[in-house]
């Protein structure tokens, strides 16, 4: 398979490993000294292109991509409130697109954790809930996609609270999603049920990029082929 990576940082480089050792191609490397490069990208030339960059220049890659008739599939955060647009360019394109806040396997198997104990929780209101996640310190969007994940699968649950907040909290209408940047961490969330008598918690811990580089190169390999808005339950099977 012939793989674009728009976006050559440490998760880009990370995941040309992956794919160069899964026997793909990398036929184009993209970063902000060759940007113009991103408009070369054709179906002659690019299967799949993947694309983990910056909040601030996700959208207009992924909008080239599938103005180009290339497939993307994307990691980046912090755009999605650009989504339903490209998501109505994908299909007037009849192109392929494919979003996930958390490539990593483990992690898509907590999301789903997260929900079962939201839903068996749901009718314990004497619990304070909180959802609390630490990055690197180069991480620019906060809360990451994956907490907002998280926060999504527990208000589904909880038409009691009204939301989110991104700042310790009391009051009994919003979940605290709290924010930690430090050192070189990949990522660890922690999600938090807390009573006067007990604390229920569930946890996970990203000891390494490679989970997301591999999520993301399997994804890549299933989108191949395909047409439409595709995400980590479809790709898992999980609903």
């Amino acid at each position: 398979m012939r793989i674009s990576l728009i976006g050559y940082g440490k998760m880009g480089k990370t995941i040309e490993q992956i794919a160069l050792q899964r026997q793909h191609q990398v036929v184009y490397k993209i970063d902000r000294e060759n940007q113009q490069d991103l408009f070369r990208l054709t179906p002659q030339n690019t299967d799949v292109a993947i694309e983990f960059t910056q909040p601030d220049t996700a959208f207009e890659n992924l909008k080239a991509c599938l103005e180009q008739g290339v497939p993307v599939l994307s990691g980046t955060t912090g755009w999605l409130h650009h989504r339903p647009a490209l998501e109505a360019l994908c299909e007037e394109k009849n192109g392929a697109f494919f979003y996930a806040s958390n490539f990593s396997i483990g992690v898509n198997l907590f999301f789903q954790l997260n929900q079962l104990l939201a839903r068996l929780m749901a009718r314990q209101p004497d619990y304070h809930i909180q959802i609390e996640e630490t990055h690197h310190l180069a991480k620019k969007d906060q809360p990451s996609g994956t907490a907002l994940t998280l926060a999504e699968g527990i208000l589904q649950y909880r038409p009691d609270l009204q939301g989110w907040q991104e700042e310790p909290t009391t009051a009994a209408h919003l979940l605290p999603v709290l924010s930690f940047r430090e050192g070189e961490v990949p990522g660890t969330h922690t999600i938090q049920y807390i009573s006067e008598n007990d604390t229920i918690e569930i946890k996970h811990t990203a000891h390494n990029r490679r989970g997301f580089a591999t999520g993301a190169v399997l994804a890549a390999e299933w989108l191949l082929g395909k047409k439409g808005i595709f995400g980590m339950e479809d790709f898992l099977k999980l609903s």
